[in-house]
């Protein structure tokens, strides 16, 4: 009864979709993106797939998932390059990286229903299909494995409390995580959980976290002459690199800044906003310049090539990120003064700076782990935050040392991207011996 609900639920929203689909916004961009996903992999699935060659289908949600995936995918290339990648996703915040995924062909998820994931599956073909972190959906997880399609789910995690175990996603799930036939979990504690769930014991490894593995990469592959990062190398000064911020971080941030400079004048702040439009960017502008600082958008600052007279920055664009990190002495990570949850703190501790965040972190456990290895701090408030940075920049050695602790906690657990890669191909190994392919 609860899955004929959650069917019933979806086709309501489709029917519905031509509606909901007008205009720009992004649950416009999302709804417009599924109404034609199926159509579009079918399309490809007929005059690309090339039959010779394995497939695999990668589902990721948002932009943190797809960064998972981003590393397995080209684990998974590394050993096979030979074989062709789809990649979906669901959130429009993902748009931008699935056009720099390393695949075949990307687009949204279709209607998680029977008719389009069917058409999908069918035209595709895949060997395999994986879905990433927390996210299966039942539908198509069902179809793919009524299809003889083997399920996977790499960067597996199940925190503490989370939704899905308890009623009704736990019983409307129980049989899709049972028809797992790989589950690449973090921890021994998410494979405890993924049992409980209903993954059967044989389907589950533990493996480790991929996103610390492209953490790693995109730190690595920062190019320091780059035009919006020359500004900051050409002149030092203590700074602060505030990522993925909220309204109710900055609530807490701006004050703390404030009070922080004061004890250290030559500050210097650079915010990127977890989403960088014209009206955030323009309303974190307004409010730093009505508390006294040079403010000036990255894009202002890249097309001067200086940022001597700025003395924060906001970020006007997505994807750079985990370069700004690198010019920072400190790091603070948004997310952990609302309740939808900390946003990675893998970037910053990358880059071997301290790292500081709210106390809203139980969704994350490298934050936890982090502060429990001495590499991050909790701030309660506003004077607390300041607190902290003021000490950690003012303490040279100390702060060094803290960001050295955080750069070991990821040069620790690193490899998971290969692991996962390495269970992945044989599973398809093993589903084309029994199809009697490849």
């Amino acid at each position: 009864m609860i899955f004929l609900a959650y069917r019933l639920a979806v086709g309501g929203v489709r029917a519905v979709s031509p509606l909901l689909s007008a205009g720009d916004s992004k649950l416009a961009r999302g709804i417009a993106g599924r109404r034609h996903a199926h159509g579009l992999l079918r399309s490809w699935g007929r005059t690309l797939r090339d039959p010779e060659r394995p497939l695999l289908w990668f589902h990721a949600p948002s932009v943190g998932e797809g960064l998972q995936a981003q590393a397995v995918i080209r684990a998974v290339l590394e050993r096979r390059p030979e074989i062709q990648i789809v990649y979906t996703f669901f959130s429009p915040s993902a748009e931008d990286l699935a056009r720099r995924m390393n695949a075949d062909v990307a687009t949204y998820l279709p209607w998680d229903l029977r008719g389009p994931s069917r058409a999908a599956l069918e035209a595709l073909r895949p060997d395999l299909l994986a879905f990433t972190k927390t996210e299966v959906w039942p539908v198509l997880a069902a179809t793919a494995d009524e299809a003889g399609v083997p399920v996977a789910i790499v960067g597996a995690t199940v925190p503490e409390g989370a939704g899905r175990m308890r009623w009704p996603a736990r019983t409307l799930l129980r049989s899709t995580w049972g028809r797992l036939a790989v589950a690449c979990a973090n921890t021994e504690e998410d494979a405890a959980r993924l049992a409980r769930l209903g993954v059967r014991g044989e389907a589950i490894r533990i493996t480790g976290d991929p996103g610390i593995d492209s953490a790693a990469r995109r730190f690595g592959s920062a190019d320091p002459g780059a035009r919006y990062l020359a500004p900051f190398r050409a002149r030092t000064r203590p700074t602060v690199v505030a990522g993925s911020t909220w309204p109710a971080d900055e609530a807490v941030l701006l004050p703390g800044l404030v009070e922080a400079r004061r004890r250290l004048p030559s500050l210097r702040v650079l915010i990127a906003p977890h989403e960088p439009d014209d009206r955030h960017v323009g309303a974190l502008l307004a409010s730093l310049r009505g508390m006294g600082w040079s403010a000036a958008r990255l894009a202002e600052v890249e097309a001067s090539g200086t940022a001597d007279d700025v003395d924060a920055v906001v970020v006007d664009r997505v994807g750079v990120l985990a370069h700004l990190y690198g010019i920072g002495d400190v790091s603070f990570v948004g997310g952990g003064f609302h309740d939808a949850g900390l946003h990675s703190v893998l970037e910053p501790a990358a880059a071997g700076t301290p790292v500081v965040f709210g106390p809203k972190h139980r969704n994350a456990r490298a934050a936890g782990e982090l502060v429990a290895s001495g590499g991050a701090r909790v701030a309660t408030d506003s004077g607390d935050f300041a607190e902290i940075v003021s000490g950690w920049l003012s303490d040279h050695e100390e702060r060094k040392r803290i960001g050295r602790v955080a750069r070991e906690y990821i040069v620790a657990h690193l490899g998971a991207a290969e692991r996962s890669a390495d269970i992945l191909l044989e599973t398809i190994g093993r589903a084309g011996a029994r199809s009697g392919t490849r």
